[in-house]
């Protein structure tokens, strides 16, 4: 008995003690001015909930307080928005009182270098030594024969890590199947560590995500090292970089920076497009049938083994439909996050310095308004109103730092949709929750067999 009365006490102890502490910090951020919502426990937040809810918490809170409230997520005090014309007015101004925002473990994980940390003089630079290395010209010329010439190889046998692989070999290209097996374990811990509280301790993501780094920067820096003692030129990413001709001369930790953010930015949204594309080509056949005809009518002007070249890429108008509307429907990223660097006053409320603005794109991608019938999947929209040249298209972020590497994603998922949609076939075989294809699981609701024409 003395003991049920001791547990008792235990449990009704720590019942008063949670609610203490969620008291406390909500009335810690209870100033003047601030946009309603609640604020989770102290430290923590409500971290928990955003990750493992996702959109749903987003929801949730809208449902409560509006477009506009405050949060606590990922260790910072936040304000969301999900306004369309707010999110457009916050993305494009940047330089009046706002700057990227990204959590810290992002910032401390992907180096303090990251295009998406830094900000003024030293953004406009690196943003400007990015975009050389993915402009048209190094997409038509250098890195779109290398992104065909991975597709044809390794379609057969994909998983998925092809993604990574492809970008790798953009980077490096005699040197990543050597270094792919060192680096891809760490790579997907760096991942995980950047969406995680910052506390460095064993077995947490952010402590295992800090040591992939080291090891990736490790890695990256004896990779530097040697093609600049071989003195030979090579015509990829670090090839340019290193070249004596090119005008943007980063420090060896800022090309590692630079080289961290290509991967990281490309892996997930590129292989998760894709195969988001693959469900909804699965689902829609008229769909499947007109991509199949813009592609049969390429082939045609080929032999059996011609590559696919820059204007082969630039006449894939529906294919860059079918891309725009997987990305509009499938959201794989939910917006962007900025920080003030003084009190602001935002939509009639005075946000404090150093609070983050997290620009919440996501449920602007379903608006009707923009898009009649939005929960359909229509690529055709794209073909008839041109939304890409709309103000709220903001799909690819928007304002100075519209995603830099949005065209050579597209070309990337364009060339992977040409092979795919021409040599392959496939159905639903089942429902557990699972798309599977040869060594690759992903969470989309359907099990496909995949087997050539």
């Amino acid at each position: 008995m003395a003991g049920l009365l001791v547990l008792a006490g235990v449990f009704w102890g720590l019942c008063i003690l949670s609610a203490a502490l969620l008291r406390w910090n909500e009335v810690k951020y209870r100033k003047t001015g601030l946009p309603p919502g609640t604020m989770g426990w102290p430290v923590f937040g409500e971290t928990t909930e955003f990750l493992k809810q996702g959109p749903g918490f987003m929801k949730n809170q809208r449902s409560r307080y509006g477009n506009f409230f405050k949060s606590h997520i990922l260790g910072c005090p936040t304000v969301v928005s999900m306004d369309p014309e707010l999110n457009r007015y916050i993305l494009v101004n940047e330089a009046k009182g706002l700057v990227p925002g990204y959590p810290q473990s992002m910032l401390d994980i992907l180096g303090k270098c990251n295009i998406a940390a830094v900000h003024g003089s030293a953004h406009k630079y690196m943003r400007g030594a990015l975009l050389a290395l993915i402009s048209p010209t190094m997409i038509k010329e250098h890195l779109l024969p290398k992104i065909d010439d991975f597709m044809r190889s390794h379609l057969s046998d994909w998983d998925s890590k092809m993604a990574f692989l492809s970008s790798l070999r953009q980077i490096a290209s005699n040197e990543a199947n050597s270094i792919a097996q060192d680096f891809m374990p760490e790579f997907f811990k760096l991942v995980l560590g950047t969406l995680s509280l910052p506390i460095n301790l064993p077995n947490t993501n952010y402590h295992r995500g800090f040591q992939a780094r080291r090891n990736i920067t490790s890695l990256l820096r004896k990779l530097v090292e040697d093609r600049q003692a071989s003195g030979e030129t090579q015509y990829d990413m670090l090839g340019y970089l290193l070249h004596k001709e090119n005008k943007y001369k980063l420090s060896d930790e800022e090309m590692i920076d630079l080289i961290i953010t290509i991967l990281y930015s490309g892996y997930e949204t590129i292989s998760t497009t894709s195969m988001m594309a693959v469900k909804y080509l699965h689902d829609h056949p008229k769909v499947l049938e007109e991509l199949r005809k813009e592609h049969m009518a390429i082939r045609e002007k080929k032999e059996t083994e011609d590559p696919i070249d820059y204007n082969d890429y630039k006449s894939m108008r529906f294919t860059r439909a079918v891309i725009y509307e997987t990305s509009r429907l499938a959201t794989i990223v939910n917006g962007v996050l900025r920080k003030t660097t003084t009190d602001m006053e935002i939509n009639g409320y005075v946000i404090p310095k150093g609070w983050r603005i997290y620009v919440y794109t996501r449920e602007v991608n379903y608006d009707p308004r923009l898009y009649p019938d939005p929960l359909k999947f229509n690529p055709w929209r794209w073909m008839e109103k041109g939304l890409e040249n709309q103000h709220q298209f903001l799909i690819f972020g928007g304002g100075t730092r519209q995603c830099p590497g949005k065209e050579l994603g597209l070309a990337e998922i364009s060339t992977f949709l040409h092979y795919f949609v021409l040599k392959y076939k496939w159905e639903e075989v089942g429902g557990d929750k699972l798309m599977k294809f040869p060594r690759v699981e992903a969470p989309n609701g359907l099990r496909i067999k995949i087997s050539t024409h």
